[in-house]
């Protein structure tokens, strides 16, 4: 039998030391790196890749926030008499009842409207008629209608004019933006790059447009042009950030001030909603997503549409501007149109 000597011995217990002391190091590094992040993620982009990952329904409550108020009174939407719902082909039954497949894809509200009243309508997880839920890209039909009404307004002049009317900043850096319209950005037609990376790979585009503390700045530097504007659909975040900066530039107020008076109160939306922040410091909203509101006043924004952009007794959205966001504008390369 071959015995260690203590001169091996002695090597081995050295080895293992410094192997201790290195996970020890490497250990302590980590958990530096990530308590910074979790108290830098009001400063710093890649402290949020590193404490809050990829996208959830929590993170309303994560980013900062502003209200937008809603009206004194809501207006109706009564109750109907309650229908029943199935699902046929799905998520491998052949027939289910509808709350079933709700529960199974862990949805957290639904509600269904007809003539004008509601006639079947489920919480789940917590939620109910009062939670506020958030809508992530559902926020660019809002950005659109703002924008629909600011041409009614005035403060537009068209969906025809040049972004670099109202954003200057992007044609001293390439006369090429020059060639990018309104209509172009609304249609996802820009013809800008957006090229996604998804986690842990925490810098791509969508990083940056999602979880950029500065979106305002991350939308003049980090845009930049790669196709000709209105031929290739691209569905890309820069283009509604660029959208809220020309609503900035051209009604003096944030979006969500300005959503409140022209859209939510009008709508008679029953609860505030509010519309998250790139952060405090700067300020901007999260155009691409973020918007916060309760299910049955998603329904209400659903119903003005319906009636042609007219609620609560108000012509709120023009017909026209009604007509066209509902329209399939653009064909995509998944075969549904984009409007």
């Amino acid at each position: 039998m071959v015995v260690p000597s203590q001169c091996s011995r002695s090597r081995w217990r050295g080895w293992l030391r410094r192997v201790l002391v290195c996970a020890m190091v490497v250990m302590a590094m980590l958990l530096g790196l990530f308590g910074w992040a979790y108290t830098s993620t009001g400063t710093s982009t890649v402290a949020r890749v590193l404490a809050w990952r990829e996208s959830d329904i929590g993170d309303q409550y994560r980013f900062p926030a502003r209200t937008i108020a809603a009206s004194a009174s809501a207006s109706p939407l009564p109750t109907g008499s309650a229908i029943d719902l199935r699902a046929y082909g799905f998520a491998g039954q052949r027939d289910e009842p509808l709350v079933d497949a709700l529960r199974e894809t862990d949805t957290r509200s639904f509600v269904v409207v007809h003539d004008d009243h509601i006639v079947y309508e489920r919480y789940f997880g917590g939620s109910g008629p009062r939670a506020t839920e958030t809508s992530f890209s559902v926020a660019k039909s809002f950005v659109s209608t703002l924008v629909g009404i600011a041409i009614e307004q005035g403060h537009i002049r068209s969906v025809d004019d040049e972004v670099t009317d109202y954003v200057p900043e992007l044609a001293k850096r390439d006369p090429r933006f020059s060639r990018v319209t309104l209509r172009d950005l609304l249609t996802m037609t820009s013809g800008l790059a957006y090229h996604e990376s998804g986690f842990p790979w925490p810098f791509g585009d969508d990083t940056w447009t999602y979880l950029g503390t500065d979106l305002r700045r991350v939308a003049l530097d980090r845009s930049r042009v790669e196709e000709p504007p209105g031929e290739q659909w691209l569905y890309n975040n820069y283009n509604p950030l660029l959208l809220g900066m020309v609503l900035e530039y051209t009604t003096g107020t944030s979006v969500s001030d300005y959503m409140s008076s022209v859209l939510w109160q009008p709508l008679g939306a029953a609860r505030d909603a509010t519309w998250n922040l790139d952060s405090a410091a700067s300020g901007f909203e999260k155009m691409e997503s973020g918007l916060n509101a309760t299910t049955r006043d998603y329904a209400r924004f659903g119903l003005l549409f319906l009636h042609h952009g007219r609620w609560n007794g108000h012509q709120i959205v023009p017909p026209t501007w009604a007509h066209a966001a509902t329209d399939a504008r653009v064909q995509t390369p998944w075969g549904n149109p984009y409007g």
